[in-house]
């Protein structure tokens, strides 16, 4: 593999008005054209959530000095310093980071297939319906795990098919699936508060305090199935990547192109929810992750549309800070992360609110 400038690239070359080299197998058969500005913002996305990472093993109630959490996570720690590295605050932290990371895909996803920044699966329902699911089994079967999360995927995906249906009218248009998204998950919010007010109180208040996303209570039980099954699908969105793109330019440019629409956009569908609803179940709905991250990536990387790469990075950072604050900001008291991400989401609302009035 040789790395090539764009300019010196064999002919023809397409401008793709942006800095950029591009990579080619030996033989040229084989080529990947890389945004330099847009690596360069995921390497710092990716140090900075490391950074917060380690200062987050580093600091609680038995404080590390960070080197030897480095050193530590390098296989030089004592054992003390192994246990609660590893045991007690390993598998939240690297939870924070998955989940923010699928989230952060999740919302680029249906932000790409919607053309719309407020095209978020928890601005379209699919949240409320992942949460449904969970009430449900919460309510009638039990608290367990497997459950919980089976309940939330199921309420996920059956909230997206209804959603799809509905929206569906002689295509896809991505305007029509954001109303009727959040019409449905206004009725999924006001369900959610019947079951809740006509649970049992103890059930009701495990299901409230699941409700509001945490991670408080989370261990290697948790972390490691959520943890493979994200892995699983990043590797499905990173292969559906390349004819999102190619969707973004029309159904008419991407049949042209050989891209099968439909069945495409079924399954970028399929698994932008799986991403949601697997964050569902494993630390409860966690608002406006989805909803800033690839907005957020796009403005740093200055690119047209949302892309995967960057908006998992900026997930991953936003939620992986946003964790550490809700343990810090009123310690020894720890706040549900999805309290701290719906007031940072906020102030991004705020932030676009005042942008977009100005523009006008």
């Amino acid at each position: 593999m040789t790395v090539t400038p764009i300019a010196a690239a064999s002919a023809p070359v397409v401008d793709p008005g942006y800095r950029a080299v591009t990579l080619r197998s030996r033989d040229g058969r084989y080529g990947m054209r890389i945004g330099i500005r847009h690596t360069i913002v995921v390497a710092a996305l990716v140090l900075a959530t490391l950074a917060v990472a380690v200062v987050s093993l580093a600091t609680g109630d038995f404080f590390i000095p960070v080197g030897d959490v480095v050193a530590t996570l390098l296989g030089q720690g004592d054992d003390r310093t192994r246990l609660v590295v590893f045991e007690w605050r390993m598998p939240r932290v690297l939870l924070a980071v998955a989940l923010g990371a699928g989230l952060g895909v999740g919302g680029a996803i249906f932000q790409s297939l919607t053309r719309n920044p407020l095209g978020s699966p928890d601005i379209i329902g699919f949240d409320a319906g992942a949460y449904t699911g969970a009430l449900l089994v919460i309510t009638t079967i039990g608290t367990g795990y497997a459950a919980v999360a089976g309940g939330a995927m199921a309420g996920g995906l059956a909230t997206a098919f209804a959603v799809y249906l509905i929206a569906y009218r002689r295509g896809f248009q991505g305007f029509r699936l954001i109303i009727v998204g959040i019409a449905v998950a206004a009725m999924l919010m006001s369900l959610n508060t019947w079951i809740i007010l006509n649970a049992d109180l103890y059930v009701a208040i495990a299901a409230g305090a699941w409700g509001s996303g945490s991670l408080n209570t989370v261990g290697w039980a948790q972390a490691t199935p959520a943890v493979a099954v994200l892995l699983v699908l990043w590797a499905v969105a990173a292969t559906l990547a390349g004819r999102m793109r190619l969707l973004e330019m029309g159904d008419d440019a991407a049949i042209a192109l050989g891209v099968r629409g439909g069945r495409v956009r079924l399954a970028l569908v399929g698994t932008g929810v799986a991403f949601t609803a697997t964050a569902t179940a494993a630390a409860g709905p966690i608002a406006f992750v989805s909803l800033a991250a690839p907005q957020l990536a796009r403005r740093l990387t200055r690119s047209a549309s949302v892309t995967l790469a960057a908006s998992a990075a900026m997930g991953a950072l936003l939620l992986a800070a946003s964790d550490f604050a809700a343990q810090r900001l009123f310690a020894p008291t720890q706040l549900p992360v999805g309290i701290v991400t719906v007031a940072v989401g906020g102030l991004y609302l705020i932030w676009l609110l005042i942008r977009e009035g100005r523009r006008r």
